[in-house]
């Protein structure tokens, strides 16, 4: 199957993590709900990569199920800050490199600190954002705490 070479997959070559890629027609707003339909996977591991900054315009990166949303008081709790809150797109662009709806954690163009919701560890296989929309990679989770440094949270709270 041919995919893009993104910055993204150029990451996972160069730090030699396995992965299958998977192509799908992307849906304008209609997230990890309607990428799961079609690559008919269960939405809870499909990983949103969310692009977030503290109070003080620190930006970083959240890795979360996609049938969940971000408790940003409890992120907020945990990293010693007032607020987290989300980038808008032109931010989100500007310190990863990505489209909006195409981020991936892997390969931006800042290195950001990633926190990730601690149950994605207990899933065999997830299907993360490989850096274009319509285009996910399907790696095991222990990949993104290995290659980046990845710090387990638990801010998970149900849609």
């Amino acid at each position: 199957m041919e995919y893009p070479i993104t910055p993204a997959i150029r990451f996972l070559r160069e730090m030699k993590i396995p992965f299958t890629p998977h192509l799908y027609t992307y849906e304008e707003h209609g997230g990890t709900e309607a990428s799961a339909a079609e690559l008919h996977v269960d939405e809870h591991a499909v990983i949103k990569t969310l692009v977030m900054q503290t109070d003080e315009r620190k930006p970083l990166l959240v890795l979360m199920h996609g049938d969940r949303e971000v408790s940003t008081k409890q992120l907020a709790r945990i990293l010693n800050v007032k607020r987290v809150e989300p980038c808008d797109a032109a931010t989100a662009q500007k310190h990863t490199g990505y489209l909006f709806g195409g981020t991936s954690p892997f390969g931006t163009r800042s290195q950001l600190p990633v926190y990730t919701e601690a149950s994605i560890f207990g899933l065999s296989r997830i299907y993360i954002n490989g850096g274009k929309r319509g285009f996910l990679v399907e790696i095991e989770p222990a990949s993104i705490e290995n290659a980046l440094g990845a710090i387990r949270v638990e801010v998970a709270i149900e849609q």
